[in-house]
């Protein structure tokens, strides 16, 4: 049973991590999935107190990932248009232009979401738009740090307990 944990737990690492990227799968929280997961098995001990540290911090990611485009935005100068532009953009991106999309898509969906917006001229909009972008990078990039931390802790977890293991 503790080799599936593992598995399953490893899986969710994976997962997190891709959900770094994609909007849809909360990247950090599903790596941690992988950690309580781990923390479940008999070789393991329980640690309450790394399991609600990395909990807080994995929650606080959660939010600073709204906050973070959303400040972005507004610094430049945009809207909610473009913080949604920005979401879908990415997902439209991602389906039709594969890796380069995650780049490419925020930005233009950004742009294309300022431009529906009456208020806004195409100047405006492309500086919002960068802003918007700016802003999901950086949540993106933080996202993808805890994800990997994430993942470093749980290997590293395994690894001091691999002759017990297998």
């Amino acid at each position: 049973m503790d080799i599936t944990l593992v598995i399953i737990g490893l899986l969710l690492c994976f997962v997190g991590i891709i959900g770094s990227f994609l909007p849809v799968l909360p990247g950090p929280f599903t790596s941690w999935l992988g950690l309580l997961l781990l923390h479940f098995t008999e070789t393991i001990q329980k640690d309450w107190s790394f399991l609600g540290i990395t909990l807080g911090i994995a929650i606080l990611v959660w939010i600073l990932d709204y906050v973070v485009p959303a400040l972005g935005t507004k610094r430049f100068g945009g809207t909610k248009y473009g913080i949604i532009g920005s979401s879908l953009g990415l997902l439209v991106g991602i389906v039709f232009m594969g890796p380069l999309g995650i780049i490419i898509g925020p930005f233009a969906g950004a742009f294309v979401g300022e431009l529906i917006n009456d208020n806004t001229d195409s100047s405006k909009a492309l500086k919002a738009a960068f802003g918007s972008f700016i802003g999901f990078l950086a949540g993106t990039f933080l996202k993808f740090i805890v994800s990997i931390a994430f993942l470093f802790l749980f290997v590293k977890e395994v690894y001091n307990h691999w002759g017990v293991f297998f």
